[in-house]
């Protein structure tokens, strides 16, 4: 009898072994996925963002999700962009630039094509000002996204390239189209409870990121945010074949990173009443984890981030589970300021990539997903306790 109990001891403790490692393929299978030149770093240009919402969609479909609202998991909606599908070249006194590994144009820069010369500002700031072409000198080339085109052309440039040298002269060779009506669509799904259906916690992320620049240039945005991502489906496909006592919600945002603008069209239009959202956790940069987790909203919801450090405290999952306040820094936002209760995590520690080209999949080291799902479950069956 004891060989038996000692075999099924070891039996279970192989197979949960066997479920976490399931658990970190398919994730990392997602981020491999989303950050392949497919999707062109989920943006805008050859319709990536567009490819990766029905990749979502084949997703949800697949684990047997249901539509929040009718029959389809999109809700679509649309904002303007600033984009660059053409030319992108730059030459800085004769020699060449990589776009994305040398320099990147604000996003908000105007198209240009011309030569000029370049008068010192400051010790940064190099201007062209017949063609109104700004260069700036930057330690780190960090892109964003803009919904309006400027009068003017920024060129971030890396500053380790002018040592030894003054940047004196341009080319440059910059396409802009400005979409007033991008269209995209926020993906959402839910698992219906199996005792109190009209109580719903939501697991939230984008799936948005920066796109590209001309036609062979893309940030593919592993960490931010095809890890949040892969967490929430691997979650999503979970729950689908464990039921909750309360309905488990799952909602993939575009425009993240233009302005939080899907998430802000979910709570001004919801596909459910937000007054039924008992809880919204938002994933974020979650493909990292040596320093453990910061909770953003912590401070506003002292019982719930009690009970998350508490389990924790007690499975030892992460090295840390950090408080931090209120901030305006993701998805969570525009639902706790309508009253939902919201956190928002991510991950401390490992790399520093964000916001550019080397935001890659192959570096991205996906040490905690596991122990993040494992959190993740424990943390909604506290939250479901009567």
């Amino acid at each position: 009898m004891k060989n038996k109990i000692v075999a099924l001891l070891l039996a279970m403790s192989l197979g949960g072994c066997a479920f976490a490692q399931q658990d970190s393929i398919f994730i990392r299978q997602v981020v491999d996925t989303l950050t392949s030149k497919w999707f062109l770093g989920r943006g805008y240009l050859d319709n990536g963002m567009g490819k990766a919402a029905d990749y979502l969609q084949q997703q949800f479909k697949s684990f047997g999700l249901q539509p929040l609202k009718g029959d389809s998991y999109a809700q679509p909606f649309s904002y303007p962009v600033n984009t660059f599908p053409g030319n992108v070249s730059l030459t800085i006194n004769g020699r060449q630039l990589k776009p994305g590994i040398d320099y990147i144009p604000a996003p908000e820069s105007r198209g240009i094509k011309g030569k000029g010369e370049l008068q010192q500002k400051d010790g940064k700031t190099f201007i062209d000002a017949a063609n109104r072409v700004i260069v700036v000198l930057e330690k780190k080339l960090t892109w964003s996204v803009a919904p309006e085109a400027a009068d003017y052309t920024v060129m971030q440039v890396d500053s380790s390239l002018f040592v030894n040298e003054v940047p004196a002269s341009i080319a440059i060779d910059l396409d802009n189209k400005l979409v007033s009506k991008f269209k995209t669509a926020n993906i959402a799904g839910m698992v219906k409870g199996t005792q109190y259906p009209d109580s719903i916690l939501f697991i939230t992320a984008h799936y948005d990121h920066l796109g590209g620049l001309g036609r062979d240039t893309y940030f593919p945005g592993a960490n931010d945010n095809a890890s949040g991502v892969g967490l929430l489906l691997n979650l999503a496909r979970y729950y689908a074949t464990h039921p909750q006592p309360y309905s488990i919600g799952f909602i993939c945002f575009a425009g993240e990173e233009i302005g939080l603008m899907g998430s802000k069209y979910y709570t001004e239009h919801p596909l459910l009443p937000l007054n039924r959202i008992s809880f919204l956790l938002n994933l974020d940069l979650t493909g990292t984890g040596e320093e453990g987790v910061t909770i953003v909203n912590a401070t506003e919801y002292k019982e719930a981030f009690a009970k998350l450090k508490s389990i924790n405290a007690e499975k030892h999952y992460l090295a840390a589970v950090n408080e931090r306040g209120k901030a305006a820094n993701s998805d969570h936002y525009f639902f706790s300021e309508k009253g939902v209760p919201a956190f928002f995590l991510y991950t401390m520690g490992g790399i520093k990539a964000y916001h550019d080209v080397f935001d890659k999949a192959a570096t991205l080291p996906l040490n905690e997903v596991n122990d993040l799902s494992s959190l993740i479950k424990d943390f909604f069956e506290q939250l479901q306790k009567k």
